[in-house]
């Protein structure tokens, strides 16, 4: 068995540290997207249909069977990918699947990364300074000091003009149309990680509704927010590998 996480938006893969040492297994691999802690390749556009092919094209070369989690951007290519290639994986989770749904408005932060000029100042507001002034902010949004302290060296203009490209790409309700094949990766079986502190999915009657059509179980994290897994990785590790032993028994 591998258990294949992929990290999101803004952040690279020591996002996964706390939750890593707490799973304690030596078949866990990590997937860092383009931009977002790896190089970006030449020629590279960034649009969220190049991140779903992108992990796709990773999973195909991975020993199987693979368990698959995604966070924030993370969960969206996860759920992207198993929306056109479910067969890859044994299962998947994500802990922003509220995207897809017609229902789902955009946070503020990315309403402003969407908008020409406004979301250039936002990045450069994020990245700018050094890496204790860009470690501050990430800590101040619900990242713990010692994990923004590492993913605050990966924080730069590549990471900025990802950030850009990918929100750019789902304006409007792109998101949303996309979600029409949720019933797709129900081939899988699927796991929703519903923070009830996570202001950045959407509410928890739409997370529920698009878990369902996705055929997904959801697991409740109360009073977790947008980043459970360092804020609470014992509860994390719980819920997933509870869900992974009970695939073990069907």
């Amino acid at each position: 068995m591998t258990v294949v996480l992929v990290h999101g938006n803004p952040e690279t893969d020591a996002l996964w540290d706390p939750l890593v040492e707490v799973l304690g297994r030596d078949d866990v691999i990590r997937l860092s997207p383009p931009g977002f802690g790896a190089r970006v390749p030449h020629g590279w556009v960034g649009t969220y249909l190049d991140y779903r092919d992108w992990l796709v094209d990773e999973l195909a070369r991975i020993d199987g069977p693979i368990d698959l989690v995604g966070h924030d951007w993370g969960g969206n290519h996860v759920v992207n990918a198993m929306m056109l290639r479910p067969e890859l994986v044994r299962s998947w989770a994500t802990d922003i699947i509220g995207v897809f749904d017609p229902e789902y408005v955009w946070h503020e932060a990315a309403q402003i990364w969407q908008t020409p000029g406004a979301g250039e100042q936002f990045v450069e507001a994020l990245i700018g300074g050094s890496v204790q002034d860009r470690a501050g902010r990430l800590t101040a949004l619900g990242i713990t000091d010692g994990v923004a302290a590492k993913i605050a060296v990966g924080l730069g203009p590549e990471m900025g003009a990802a950030i850009l490209g990918l929100y750019r790409s789902v304006s409007g309700d792109v998101l949303a149309e996309e979600g029409r094949r949720l019933g797709n990766a129900a081939v899988r079986p699927g796991l929703c990680l519903l923070a009830t502190e996570d202001h950045y999915t959407g509410s928890e009657e739409i997370r529920r509704r698009a878990a369902e059509r996705a055929g997904a179980r959801t697991e409740v994290l109360e009073g977790l927010g947008h980043w459970w897994m360092v804020q609470d990785p014992v509860r994390g590790a719980v819920a997933l590998t509870e869900f992974w032993d009970a695939l073990a028994t069907v």
